[in-house]
């Protein structure tokens, strides 16, 4: 059956992704998380909700934070249950658009759909050459560095735990022996969220990004998962996720905000 808007509302709401090895700032109006500099935007704001005050004057007290934590520019989302005049905000603090994502929800109550994926070899991060493999995909597609060796060996002990445990996992195709897709999923009580999902710029239209999905979709409703999230480029994975059955139920965009002099 359809997923309801106040479900996919709760489910997407619930979601937030911030990792043991990340520095947070976080009060009752905003979330700030600073990930390690391998990563594209090493600085983002995750959250930002004002009690009773101006959209504006929040963001600026966000954005003094920031410029306390390092790198030279943030990487701002706003969510769906953003405040309502944040995205003019950000503009007007010199954010530049970045990004669009729809917000995808399918019941998975039912079971899954028959994607029709072709036959690839697929590989779940539980070793370290897979592992590697996974991670060139995300920066070739994504951006970013290479995380070091010892990290590398973290993602192996995490990544199999979790994928073992239920708790999800991250994937990887090969097509001819060659890496050239990769998505990871978290399983959290009813809700499957799907993300990085990604395929090389030489491998796509062959069915890749449908295979890493029906495998993450496949492994969701084997752990009990009934609702699947997914926030999906509106260019690329956008039109093979409706064509899987899920629904649209609002955008997601992000910009990169300069952190110089307060405006």
């Amino acid at each position: 059956m359809p997923v309801s808007p106040d479900t996919a509302a709760a489910a997407f709401g619930r979601w937030l992704w911030i990792p043991d090895f990340a520095q947070t700032v976080e009060t009752e109006e905003y979330l700030l998380v600073r990930f390690p500099d391998y990563f594209i935007h090493p600085l983002e704001l995750a959250r930002l909700r004002p009690r009773g005050r101006a959209t504006g004057q929040v963001l600026d007290e966000a954005l003094a934070r920031a410029r306390e934590l390092g790198p030279p520019s943030l990487n701002a989302w706003v969510r769906l249950d953003a405040p309502a005049g944040l995205d003019e905000a950000l503009r007007a603090r010199g954010g530049e658009p970045e990004e669009t994502l729809d917000a995808f929800a399918l019941d998975l109550s039912a079971g899954v759909p028959d994607l029709e994926p072709p036959e690839l070899e697929l590989r779940w991060f539980v070793d370290l050459a897979t592992v590697r493999d996974g991670q060139r995909v995300e920066v070739e597609v994504f951006g970013g560095t290479m995380p070091p060796e010892e990290r590398l060996a973290r993602i192996v002990e995490e990544e199999s735990e979790a994928y073992a445990a239920g708790r999800g996992g991250r994937v990887v195709a090969y097509l001819d022996g060659e890496p050239v897709g990769t998505g990871g999923l978290v399983v959290a009580g009813s809700d499957a969220r799907l993300w990085g999902g990604a395929v090389v710029e030489s491998a796509r239209g062959r069915g890749v990004y449908r295979a890493v999905l029906a495998a993450r979709l496949a492994y969701a409703a084997d752990h009990g998962a009934t609702i699947g999230l997914v926030k999906g480029r509106v260019e690329t994975s956008g039109p093979i996720l409706r064509r899987a059955g899920f629904e649209v139920f609002g955008q997601e965009r992000s910009y990169v905000v300069p952190l110089g002099q307060a405006r």
